[in-house]
């Protein structure tokens, strides 16, 4: 097995998130279980979970990760072809299944709730999903002896999912279905990324220069959207100055024979 093989059973962990949704779901715990959750996190800011919430934008965290660029090209890549396919299963599975939010379902003041109104459109949670796939595709990236420190990441991926029951937006069986859709995306995403050899990962190739203009599209969108919640303004220009120092770095590159980290 190569050192940044994938198990065969790893294969298999997402089914116990997705085997609780559906216990939770067919248990009839579905609005108990998220009001309880919903009441327990208000004891934390709005900024938090906020925060929290803008790691499960797409935008926002390829604009977080994007030092990786020089210094772990082969793990932004896993990400960005995790976030990829996340992008395309969440829709799918959201129109497929059809299930009403919260707000669509409890009375209005029963929760609590930050920002717009969201009634449709419910399994999974697409913020949750892309946590999980960034997660499960940076630590399948990585050699397995250098994988242990990266479980914090799904750590702060549970969060990020916690935080979308936290601003109302989301049950918790669309949390626990995010997860387990998301690790399978992260773990495709990995397999296309470890396809790539050290010399494709330069700085000079064209692989990581259309990375880098996507970086600047990056920098376009959190300057002329706002990404979920107006909480989330500072991340945003903080996202900003991130790609952009990133950027300043990457275009020396292009200049000296300084070889940059390629794994």
């Amino acid at each position: 097995m190569g050192n940044k093989a994938i198990s065969k059973f790893a294969w298999f962990i997402p089914l116990a998130p997705l085997a609780l949704a559906g216990a939770i779901y067919f248990g009839e715990f579905q609005s108990s279980s998220f009001l309880f959750i919903n009441r327990f996190t208000q004891l934390l800011p709005d900024t938090l979970w906020a925060w929290l919430t803008f790691l499960g934008n797409g935008w926002g965290i390829f604009a977080i990760a994007f030092p990786l660029l020089l210094l772990a090209p082969r793990m932004l890549s896993a990400g960005i072809f995790a976030g990829a396919i996340a992008a395309l299963v969440s829709p799918v599975l959201k129109g497929f299944f059809k299930l009403p939010r919260p707000a669509g379902v409890l009375t209005d003041g029963s929760f609590y709730r930050i920002g717009e109104v969201l009634l449709h459109k419910a399994f999974p949670s697409g913020h949750t999903l892309t946590a999980f796939a960034i997660a499960s595709a940076f630590y399948f990236s990585a050699d397995r002896d250098k994988r242990a420190p990266l479980t914090l990441l799904f750590v702060l991926a549970a969060l990020v999912g916690l935080s979308r029951n936290a601003v109302g937006a989301h049950w918790l069986t669309d949390v626990l279905g995010g997860a387990g859709f998301g690790i399978w995306c992260g773990m495709i995403g990995a397999l296309l990324a470890n396809q790539f050899s050290k010399s494709q990962l330069g700085p000079k190739k064209f692989w990581a220069r259309l990375i880098a203009f996507g970086g600047v599209v990056a920098m376009y969108a959190h300057l002329n959207q706002t990404m979920d919640l107006a909480l989330n303004l500072p991340l945003q220009y903080l996202s900003i100055a991130i790609v952009g120092s990133t950027l300043v770095f990457f275009v020396k590159a292009q200049f000296t024979q300084v070889p940059y980290k390629t794994e």
